[in-house]
């Protein structure tokens, strides 16, 4: 069955495509980078993509922070820098999404690091007496 999906003029990112190829392309579907779609083709293939709209963007943002860490979790320490690189470029799609680029995060992050502390002492705790 050739499968085919074409993003609707004027829709909130819903794709158009009969169900049972719907369905099909759902199972398979997973946000990417912007540059992927075009890295597919210089490879010779026909990338199948739509837009996303605004719920299931955030959706998905949240979805691919989860796949980025449980890689950097996994990576060994080859690859490791580069994997925290992708989860940092999900955090920042998802504070841009928020209404906060990522200077904002960062001074997020350092009053929170003023307030209370960061991770650079090691610190563990084990509860109170």
């Amino acid at each position: 069955m050739k499968r085919t999906l074409r993003q609707h003029a004027g829709s909130a990112g819903a794709p158009v495509g009969r169900g049972e190829e719907r369905e099909q392309l759902d199972s398979y579907s997973k946000l990417v980078r912007d540059r992927v779609p075009e890295i597919i083709r210089a490879a010779g293939a026909k990338p199948i993509t739509y837009i996303a709209g605004p719920e299931e963007y955030r959706s998905r943002l949240r979805d691919k922070l989860g796949e980025e860490v449980a890689e950097f979790l996994a990576a060994d320490e080859a690859t490791a820098v580069d994997e925290l690189a992708d989860v940092l470029e999900v955090v920042y799609a998802l504070a841009e999404d928020l209404g906060v680029d990522s200077a904002g995060l960062e001074g997020i992050r350092l009053a929170k690091a003023r307030e209370r502390g960061s991770f650079t002492n090691r610190v563990v705790w084990s509860g109170n007496h």
